[in-house]
């Protein structure tokens, strides 16, 4: 075991042995230079963080799952994986009041499933929230073009711009940077509300299921034309209107009494983008067609522009999509930094990449994955490749934190939960079958990029074994967390 002044090594805690003390006066200093500013979002910055995440995937992406499974297809896809996101974001609630710290889902399994379970949980975070922001600077990249703004085409001087401009934004300040998410992401929520107005007027229950039907598939019709595999191979598209909501928790140390607001913008949040998706999903593929929509990059348009061009309302939606993809490629920028922070704090990754600025941001970590992000972009291109590897670490994440729940629940009943999981064990349980089943419907639709995520993966997991596992930092919050466990164990047992 190597102890350095700020660390030992948590990883070999067991119920028999606790782990090392902290380090007094010198642990302390370590601790301060990687500081975030607390009580800057209260439950409506919460709340808006949460919808920021996730509002781009109403305005394009979802409807490529129309390809894959029909709109009967992608409906019940939607609605399964509302329930998952439903469970997981109940159990979460749960365990973010116990345990309010920057690391989100890789603290809850740290404690629950050991070092290996905080790590691997962590890593899959940390992938869901490098790539999409890389994905989404390229659709950004695409609105402007064709929108026609300044005569900008797609490309790395606009991701370049991107990046720079609001990684800039939030090195400003946390307070200042979720304000200006939560103006963005309303402006976007309204815009959704006001298309659904008009998308209505044209809306046809005929147009619904229009795709041919493929008459080799199993159990298929028109509501699913591609049969019942169909509905599995929709799984990831319908995950669109709701991927990155699980990201809240990682705003814990610098929320307002995060034990009660943390729930609160945890359902909020969720109730929102269920309303915002069923709205979104039946009036764009009732007003054209799920034909029409299949296939197209800006599918709210396209849904209002019909066969007479553009219209006021049409133009008005597409400078709004750009609204929503400004919202969730900023809200995730700041999850990529708090996750890269927590796991670097603790020593699963370079500790330096944790150190704070005056402004309390970890500005080696939003500049670091920013680099990479829009490398990342630059020199893919690939868009929804990157989106599905996110896609990959998110389901893998999923299914570890409701792991975690369980675990927890079962190995420490009597542990203080502020907020309890309606359901309990049972609500996670479904949203861990379900996070599973999404995983495996990944490698129906792009077997490259899991391929790609698994590659990420076993490269993190080499570095974690062979190296920062020996080197894990004691006193921060999350192993602290873990330690104290251990050491209940072993009184319990004496």
């Amino acid at each position: 075991m190597t102890l350095e002044d700020t660390s030992g090594d948590t990883s070999g805690a067991s119920p028999g042995r606790t782990a090392p003390p902290r380090a007094g006066a010198a642990s302390d200093d370590y601790l301060q230079r990687r500081a975030l500013r607390r009580g800057s979002a209260g439950w409506l910055l919460l709340t808006g963080l949460g919808v920021g995440y996730v509002v781009s995937g109403d305005y394009s992406g979802w409807n490529i799952g129309l390809a894959e499974g029909g709109f009967g297809g992608l409906a019940v896809a939607m609605l399964l994986m509302g329930v998952m996101y439903a469970c997981l974001v109940f159990a979460l609630a749960e365990l973010s009041a116990i345990l309010p710290a920057a690391g989100g889902g890789y603290g809850f399994a740290r404690r629950a499933l050991g070092p290996w379970g905080g790590f691997l949980t962590g890593t899959a975070i940390l992938i869901e929230y490098v790539l999409a922001p890389a994905a989404i600077s390229l659709f950004i990249g695409d609105y402007v073009e064709s929108l026609g703004l300044f005569g900008l085409e797609s490309g790395w001087p606009v991701y370049l711009v991107c990046f720079a401009l609001f990684t800039g934004i939030h090195l400003w300040g946390v307070g200042e940077a979720l304000r200006f998410s939560l103006v963005v992401t309303a402006v976007a929520v309204v815009a959704l509300l006001i298309f659904a107005v008009g998308a209505f007027t044209e809306f046809r229950v005929d147009r619904l299921n229009d795709i041919p039907v493929d008459a080799a598939a199993f159990g298929a019709n028109s509501w699913l034309p591609f049969g019942l595999l169909g509905i599995w191979a929709a799984f990831p598209f319908g995950m669109w209107f709701f991927l990155g909501v699980e990201g809240v928790p990682l705003a814990a140390e610098e929320a307002k009494d995060p034990v009660r607001s943390m729930p609160r913008a945890l359902a909020l949040s969720m109730g929102v983008l269920a309303v915002l998706a069923v709205v979104t999903f039946l009036a764009a593929t009732g007003a054209r067609g799920a034909a029409a929509v299949q296939d197209a990059g800006n599918p709210l348009v396209v849904a209002l522009e019909g066969e007479g061009g553009p219209t006021a309302l049409s133009r008005f939606v597409n400078y709004a999509g750009l609204a929503g993809l400004v919202a969730s490629f900023f809200s995730l920028i700041y999850a990529g930094s708090r996750q890269l922070f927590a796991l670097s704090r603790a020593g699963y990754l370079p500790r330096f990449l944790s150190l704070t600025s005056r402004r309390k941001a970890p500005y080696l970590g939003l500049l670091i994955p920013g680099a990479i992000g829009f490398a990342l972009a630059a020199g893919s291109g690939n868009g929804a490749r990157m989106l599905n590897v996110a896609v990959f670490g998110a389901t893998i994440s999923y299914a570890l934190m409701a792991l975690s729940h369980i675990v927890l629940r079962r190995r420490e009943p009597g542990l203080e939960r502020p907020y309890r999981t309606p359901g309990g064990v049972a609500t996670s349980s479904v949203a861990l079958v379900l996070a599973l089943a999404a995983l495996v419907a990944t490698f129906l639709v792009d077997v490259v990029a899991a391929g790609l995520a698994l590659a990420v993966y076993a490269v993190a997991v080499a570095y974690f074994a062979l190296y920062s596992r020996h080197r894990l930092v004691a006193s921060a919050p999350e192993e602290e967390f873990a330690a104290l466990a251990a050491a209940e164990a072993e009184l319990g047992r004496g």
